[in-house]
């Protein structure tokens, strides 16, 4: 399959998510989204579950690209940004038929492997991200001494939260934003240190 074609299909995956949804989407409606036949998905993907996943995967690079290397002068600014990244993607307010399509397909995650394997990963990568700023920022003395591993398990948690109140109440990541930079301040940096609190 030529890279035109892989990206064709990956367009066609997201606005099919966004017209039907997780749970009423077919692949004659990821065709039709595309110039491709049925047939032709079938060609290239056995099940629709094979074309979600590849979906993922892909959604999986453009994540990781975007929040890799967060920007700040130190590590408490580096990891507010990337909480910022990772709240508030490019386009955020256009994707709530989207994020909500997201949202029920981790809701299958209890009985498929094969996406909890790709949902998995995602909160792997914050995991990892977090913990090594938080690290850094204990070497550097700017965090207290605590354990790096808490700290980035509670921040996949704030994610997974703050992604389920948006889609489901529509609560600002505003919120999480300010209650996060509140956290830092009180609970990560050492007496007399600052973020930016944007």
């Amino acid at each position: 399959m030529t890279d035109d074609t892989t990206d064709e299909l990956i367009e066609a995956t997201y606005a099919a998510l966004c017209r039907h949804g997780y749970a009423d989407l077919t692949m004659q409606d990821i065709a039709d989204e595309s110039t491709k036949s049925k047939a032709a998905l079938h060609y290239h993907y056995d099940t629709k579950q094979d074309l979600l996943l590849a979906f993922l995967a892909a959604l999986y690079e453009d994540f990781t690209e975007r929040l890799r290397n967060p920007k700040g002068d130190d590590p408490a600014e580096r990891l507010v940004a990337f909480v910022d990244s990772a709240l508030t993607p490019p386009d955020r307010d256009d994707q709530r038929a989207f994020q909500t399509a997201i949202l029920a397909i981790k809701a299958q995650v209890p009985y498929d492997d094969a996406f909890g394997e790709r949902i998995g990963e995602f909160d792997a990568f914050v995991h990892d991200q977090c913990r090594s700023i938080v690290a850094e920022g204990i070497e550097q003395g700017v965090f207290h001494d605590v354990d790096p591993d808490t700290v980035a398990t509670f921040l996949v948690t704030l994610f997974n939260g703050a992604h389920v109140r948006w889609v489901t109440e529509g609560q600002s990541a505003a919120v999480t934003r300010a209650l996060f930079v509140e956290y830092v301040r009180s609970r990560l940096l050492v007496d007399g240190s600052e973020v930016a609190a944007g």
